[in-house]
């Protein structure tokens, strides 16, 4: 499976971006997706995840009400809409997809992107 992340780029705080994650490969019946970031100098941070159908959705408190997640199926597609952005939303953007375990900030997926750079500027 391979993971190809886009739309990042430099915004000014306030604005919106949409990031897309498009899947290839073998097709994983079951599998979630999510997203990650990561600041300079920091740790990985868990955003968002959504499970197979699209149904359920669970989003880290830092973007909870400002970043939805979505995806297409038909596709293979999972998106980001990011929205009310801040300057500490700064950091390079991960997709990931892997297997149903733990349903929260917990989860981590077997496959990655590359990253998209995601700029807020104040």
């Amino acid at each position: 499976v391979q993971l190809q992340a886009s739309g990042g780029g430099l915004v000014q705080a306030g604005g919106s971006l949409r990031l897309s994650c498009a899947a290839s490969g073998r097709t994983v019946s079951g599998y979630r997706m999510g997203w990650f970031r990561q600041a300079p100098g920091k740790e990985r941070e868990f955003l968002a995840i959504i499970n197979w159908t699209g149904v359920s959705t669970y989003y880290a408190d830092s973007v909870k009400g400002r970043f939805t997640i979505s995806r297409d199926s038909a596709k293979n597609t999972v998106y980001l809409q990011m929205n009310s952005l801040k300057p500490e939303d700064t950091a390079v953007y991960y997709c990931s997809m892997g297997p149903p375990t733990v349903w929260g900030t917990g989860w981590s997926g077997t496959y990655w992107g590359q990253g998209t750079q995601v700029t807020i500027s104040s």
